[in-house]
C-alpha cells in the first residue's frame, strides 16, 4: 500500500499536519474513510453504511438512539444514512411498542449486501493494519478510546449550558 495513495503520514507529511487535534484527526479519518470506500466500492456500500449495517446485524434490531450512541454518529447524519438504506431496501422499519421509537432491522437484501461487503472490508482492514502494525493500532485504539470518553464526558457537561456569543463591536470602534 502506497503511503501517498492512502494519505497515511510520512516524515515529509508531518509538516502538513495541523497542531489542532480535531483537524488532524479529521484529516486522518477522511483519508482512511476514502481508502475503505475505494475497497468497498464493488459492494455498493460506503464504509459508513457498512458500519451501520454491521451494527444492526450484531444487534438484530436497533433503534435510532442505540445506533447514535453505539456508533457516535450525529442524529442528522445517521438519519440521512438510514433513509438511504431504507430507500435501497437493505433495512426496514419494524414496529416498536413505543411508536415514537424508530426501530430497524436488515432485510434479506441487506444481509446479502453485508455478506458481499465483509471480505472487502477485511481487505481494507488488512491493508491499514499491515501499514500501521497491529501493536501500534492496539495502542492507538486505547488512546482514541480515552479521547472519546473525555470528549463525550465534556460534551455532556456543556450540552445544557448556553453557547458563548461573540461580543458586539462597539460604536465607533473596531
Amino acid at each position: 500500500m502506497s503511503r501517498r495513495r492512502t494519505g497515511l503520514a510520512t516524515r515529509q507529511d508531518l509538516g502538513r499536519l495541523s497542531p489542532c487535534v480535531c483537524n488532524t484527526l479529521r484529516m486522518a479519518s477522511r483519508a482512511v474513510t476514502q481508502l475503505y470506500d475505494d475497497v468497498l466500492r464493488p459492494s455498493g456500500l460506503r464504509v459508513t453504511q457498512f458500519s451501520i449495517l454491521a451494527m444492526i446485524a450484531r444487534m438484530g434490531e436497533a433503534n435510532l438512539k442505540q445506533l447514535e450512541d453505539t456508533l457516535a454518529i450525529a442524529q442528522t447524519t445517521l438519519t440521512r444514512s438510514l433513509n438511504l438504506l431504507a430507500r435501497d431496501r437493505v433495512i426496514e422499519r419494524v414496529p416498536h411498542p413505543d411508536g415514537r421509537i424508530k426501530a430497524m432491522r436488515l432485510t434479506s437484501k441487506g444481509r446479502r449486501a453485508l455478506e458481499t461487503a465483509w471480505p472487502l472490508w477485511a481487505r481494507a482492514q488488512d491493508k491499514v493494519l499491515r501499514e500501521l502494525g497491529t501493536t501500534a493500532w492496539a495502542d492507538a485504539q486505547r488512546r482514541l478510546a480515552h479521547l472519546l470518553r473525555v470528549a463525550v464526558k465534556k460534551r455532556r457537561r456543556t450540552r445544557g449550558q448556553s453557547r458563548v456569543r461573540p461580543r458586539r463591536a462597539r460604536r465607533g470602534g473596531l
